[in-house]
């Protein structure tokens, strides 16, 4: 029990400032990454309808 006390008080943790900051940049990247999955879907989707489309 000793050893984990020591450990902890070892770690350092962020301030308010830190995480709210870190929390605002991973809901940016989230949103960026689904523009850019969404934007790869629909160009995917488009390429498959067109080859389809060929064979009709």
């Amino acid at each position: 029990m000793r050893q984990v006390r020591q450990e902890v008080t070892k770690v350092t943790w962020p301030t308010r400032k830190e995480t709210s900051t870190t929390t605002i940049l991973v809901f940016v990247m989230v949103f960026v990454a689904a523009m850019f999955f969404f934007t790869v879907d629909q160009g995917l989707s488009w390429a498959v309808r067109f080859v389809l489309s060929l064979g009709a």
